[in-house]
Order: structure tokens, then sequence, then C-alpha cells
């Protein structure tokens, strides 16, 4: 645990600056609440926001806290393999861009999930939706409570239960605020922002990092190929942590080509069946738009995610080499490598500069918790209530920002940090969703005449059920040593067995291709 020396290492120019930050958003939130004038302007920004912007914000939303803290826990315990799952995040986008965004499109609808209501009855479009409420929750509740543990470091100076959960709760009613008032334009122009903002963070720590250590830029490469650390008994092992590409064949490695093949499940459900990145899609004035922002959100997203994973390779010779850092190795003491970067920001950046670094943290947190909750309020009111009046949108996003804060604190007491890393957390959570909803897209965008409602609602209990028996704490139930599964080859596997039970229900009610019998 930290002393309260951290806390005084963040001054009182660094709480200016976080506190600017914060009031900007807030501001944004204001000027945008005098232009929305219904639901569809609150919740699609009446279809006409630009698609670059629409590109900026879902690169936002995707990144949040799990990349800010979790991409340099996973090169500082490791390498760069984590990179190879953008092979399956651009497969992913293209597959989106060529079959769900205009099938979204032609539907018209507020939600995405209003596309499955046209194609195979109202029911189905519930069942989704209440699907993806629950998912997004976990989801999103696991990414809030991540931002959680890097700023309790500087709201309490410590990271227990209670400081993690402050933090959260301030989290939630910052990004409620902002979000209730200017709708799904807030969203929009704040993750502009806010991806700015990231991204300077991002090199500028990088910088003062490359400043601290007493290496060249080709020693430091050097050193990273060969990298070597004592291990509890004393041992030394060297490992290349440069290493990107592992062509192993092995079910329990999750960062492999193979599983980046996999992974792609995982990508087209997350940008073609959650409505948090999907709706930003529905923005654009054409389908076209939507299909161009998304393949170039995760294609900008490739260079921005490596800033973060060389962070982590440079803290590991900051952190973990006082061979290589002289006088210049650090004299506090790392606790856990899932707090290594918010522990370096805190306690070795300059006056200032912490401040600036913070409020990039602060960028992630809200681009992803801002956008959940929008989307989560959209889906309760078009799906699951009916309800298509513009009354109770920001009574709905108030509501969602509470039970997300309330799955923050459940995630606090779900990690095992020793079980798993953050990254690896936060992607595992997602795939109880996933798993049926993809299988249910699958069938409607590709089985015309095939799935009905009540296929659709099993394929979704079954996928859910199909991921939960697969975690080793399930597992180990029944069998001493289960087997080891990474999560992309879960996600494959239940997608298959999803759209296999959904594709085995036929379409009877009168709903084909958006369309009543004629």
């Amino acid at each position: 645990m930290l002393t309260m020396t951290t806390l005084a290492a963040f001054g009182v120019i660094d709480w200016t600056i976080l506190a600017a930050y914060m009031a900007a958003m807030m501001g944004i939130g204001f000027i945008l609440a005098r232009r929305t004038s219904d639901e569809t302007d609150f919740f699609l920004g009446s279809r006409q926001m630009p698609a670059w912007a629409v590109g900026m914000s879902v690169l936002a939303s995707s990144l949040s806290a799990a990349t800010f803290i979790g991409a340099p826990q996973e090169s500082f315990d490791g390498n760069l393999t984590y990179l190879i799952l953008n092979l399956g995040g651009i497969l992913g986008a293209l597959i989106v861009a060529a079959w769900f965004v205009p099938a979204f499109y032609h539907a018209g609808t507020l939600t995405i999930y209003g596309y499955l209501g046209q194609r195979i009855g109202p029911r189905a479009a519930t069942a989704a939706s209440v699907t993806f409420l629950v998912g997004r929750l976990m989801a999103s509740g696991a990414r809030l409570f991540m931002a959680g543990i890097a700023f309790s470091f500087i709201l309490f100076g410590k990271t227990d239960f209670t400081a993690v959960a402050g933090a959260v709760v301030a989290l939630s009613i910052v990004g409620t605020a902002y979000t209730a008032l200017g709708g799904i334009r807030a969203v929009i122009w704040t993750d502009v922002v806010q991806l700015l903002v990231v991204i300077g963070a991002a090199l500028l720590c990088i910088a003062l990092l490359l400043r601290a250590i007493p290496l060249s830029i080709g020693e430091i490469l050097h050193e990273l190929r060969h990298f070597t650390v004592p291990d509890a008994g004393g041992a030394v092992s060297e490992v290349n942590k440069l290493k990107v590409v592992d062509w192993r064949f092995d079910l329990s490695l999750p960062y492999t080509v193979w599983g980046a093949l996999a992974v792609t499940t995982l990508n087209v459900a997350a940008y073609g069946c959650d409505h948090d990145l999907a709706q930003r899609l529905l923005t654009t004035r054409s389908a076209w738009r939507g299909s161009a922002s998304i393949i170039a959100a995760i294609l900008a997203g490739i260079p921005i995610i490596s800033l973060f994973m060389i962070i982590g390779l440079l803290l590991a010779i900051f952190y973990q080499r006082p061979d290589l850092m002289g006088d210049a190795f650090p004299h506090d003491v790392l606790i856990h490598s899932e707090k290594v970067y918010p522990q370096y920001l805190t306690n070795h950046l300059p006056v200032g500069l912490s401040g600036l670094a913070m409020a990039g943290l602060l960028a992630v947190a809200m681009g992803s918790y801002d956008s959940a909750v929008n989307a989560m309020a959209a889906s309760w009111l078009a799906d699951v209530r009916g309800d298509h009046s513009d009354r109770h949108s920001r009574g709905a996003v108030v509501m969602m920002g509470a039970l997300l804060m309330v799955f923050g604190l459940l995630m606090l007491l779900l990690y095992d940090p020793q079980a798993q890393s953050l990254l690896h957390f936060a992607l595992s959570v997602m795939t109880f969703a996933y798993t049926g909803l993809l299988g249910v897209f699958l069938t409607a965008l590709l089985l015309p005449g095939r799935g009905s409602e009540r296929s659709v609602i099993t394929a979704m209990v079954v996928g859910a059920l199909f991921v939960l028996a697969t975690q080793p704490y399930v597992m180990k139930l029944v069998m001493d040593k289960p087997p080891s599964i990474a999560m992309p080859w879960t996600m494959l596997a239940g997608t298959v067995l999803s759209l296999l039970i959904c594709a085995a229900g036929r379409s009877g009610n009168g709903y084909h291709r958006g369309h009543e019998h004629e």
C-alpha cells in the first residue's frame, strides 16, 4: 500500500489542470444540451454527425481504461504479442462494415436491436437488448473499476476497497452528468477531445521515460530483446520482450496468430452486436460513412495501443532493472503490475505534467463510460420499454449511470489479480453476452427465414451458460485439473453453438427482412 506521500506528489497545479479538464467536459454537455430536440437527436444526433468525429469517438470508447492501464501491464509482465489481436480487429471491422452497418441503416431503427425486431419479431429485439444491457453493465463495470484503481492513488493515496470504490463513485457522477445533458452529441465531441488528450499523455510519458533511462534507444531495444529478471528462487531467465508474432497453436494462449483469427468473432460482436459502439455508426449521414468510420477507428487504434505497450516496456526497465538504471533507479516499491503505470504517473512526473497525464486517464475512463450509459439508455427505452418519446431520455441515462456504478463496484469484488491480467479480465467479461448476440445477428443477416423469437432467447441463454461453463472456477467444480482454454476460442465455440441454436427456429410470425407479409 502506498503512503500518503503519493497523494502529496499530486500538487495544486496538477489538481487545477485536472479540474479544468473536467469542467471543460461538463461545459460541452451544457452547450450541447440546448441542441437536443427529440429522442432521435438525443441518441443518434439526427444522423448528422461527421464520419471523422464518429471514428475518433469509436476509437476513444474502444480504448478505455483497460488499454490505458492494462496494455502497459501486458508488456510490463510479458511482451508485445497482445498486438497480434489487431489482426482479428481488422477482419472484424471489415465484416461489420460490409454486412452489419448497411443492414442497420436499411432498418432505420433507433437501436441495432430494432433490426432483429423487424427481421424476427419484437421479443427477439427485447431479448437481445436485455442481453446487451447485462453484458455491457458487466464489461463497462470492469472498465470503470480499472479506472478507479488509478484514481484512488490520486484521491486517497491507496488502493484498498474503500479507496477504489470512492473513485468509482466520483467518476460515475461526472460521466453521467455531461452525458445526460448533451446526449450522443456530447459523447462524440467529448470523445474527440479525450482521444487527443490520451495520445498527448502517452507521448509525454514515453518522452519522459526515455529521458529517465540512461541508455540510448538502440541499447534499450537490445536490452528488451534480451531481457533478464531473476525469479523468486534467484534463477535468471532471458526473454524477448519485443516479440509480436507467436505461431504456437495452443488453446491456452490468448495472444497467438491463431488466437487473433479466433478473436475476430469478439470484434464482430463488439462493433456489430454491442450498441455501445454500434450506436455511433448510426449517427452518420449514410451507411458507407458509418462503415468507413469503423474501419478508420480500427486502423488508427493500432499505433495508439502500441504507444501504451511501449510505455509498459520502458517501465519494465525503469522498475525491474536497477543494473541499467543506476542512480536513476526509483525508490518507490512496485506493489503489483496492474498499478505500474498509475504509480509512475503519480510518483515520477514533474508538477503540472502529472495532472495532464491523469487527465489522459480520465479521458479514457470517460470515453468508455459516457457512450455506455447513453447506449444502454437508448436500448432500455426503445427495445425494452417500447418508449419512443424523448420525455424520459435523460432520466434513463441517469438510471443507467447509477446501475453502471453498482456494477463497477461488483467487478471490484470479482477481480482476482493472481488469476488474470486486467486486460484479459476486461475482454473475458464481454464474452458472456457476445456469444449469444453474435450467433443471433449472424442468423438474421445470413440465413433468411431462419430464427424465431423462441430460438433467439434460447441462443442468448445457452451462449452465456456456455461461457460460464468454460470458466476455470466452474470447471474446477467437476474436475481436478481443468483444461486451460483462452478467451478467443471460448468465444468462437460459443458463437457457433448459439448460431446453430438460433438457426434451428424458423420465422413464422410474419417478420422477414424488415417487412411484414404483404
